[in-house]
């Protein structure tokens, strides 16, 4: 007779005939046997467990990495306000991008203080109207 294991295969069973005065060693084998083979294929579930787990770990954290590619493909040197493509300005050795279709301006973060450093009191009045175009 075979017993099942975890997997649902048949198990063969690999005892020696049991004589008449021996019955309780030929279970205790066969007992010894089960526990065995339980234990290993306990072991190789959880390993291909783990295994399966850590794919679906790396597909879901290239497919975050793709989307988030794509949204800054789609965004990059995009006018916040219209949609249209921003073109890099200088501005007084600092880059500010402006919107071909809107006329808007925009900087990066730290940009308006670096430009407002770098003039004295008395510069600093004509930066927006260089800005705006006027």
């Amino acid at each position: 007779m075979t017993s099942r294991s975890l997997t649902g295969f048949p198990r063969p069973r690999y005892t020696q005939p049991v004589s008449g005065g021996e019955g309780g060693v030929g279970d205790t084998d066969r007992r010894r046997e089960d526990e065995w083979f339980l234990q290993n294929e306990r072991k190789l579930l959880e390993e291909v467990r783990k295994a399966r787990e850590k794919r679906e770990e790396e597909r879901a954290a290239k497919e975050r990495e793709e989307s988030l590619r794509q949204r800054r493909e789609a965004h990059f040197m995009k006018c916040p306000k219209c949609g249209h493509d921003l073109h890099p300005e200088d501005l007084d050795g600092i880059e500010i991008d402006r919107c071909a279709f809107c006329e808007g301006f925009f900087m990066d973060a730290g940009e308006l203080e670096q430009l407002f450093l770098q003039k004295e009191q008395g510069a600093r009045v004509g930066i927006m109207r260089r800005l705006l175009g006027i």
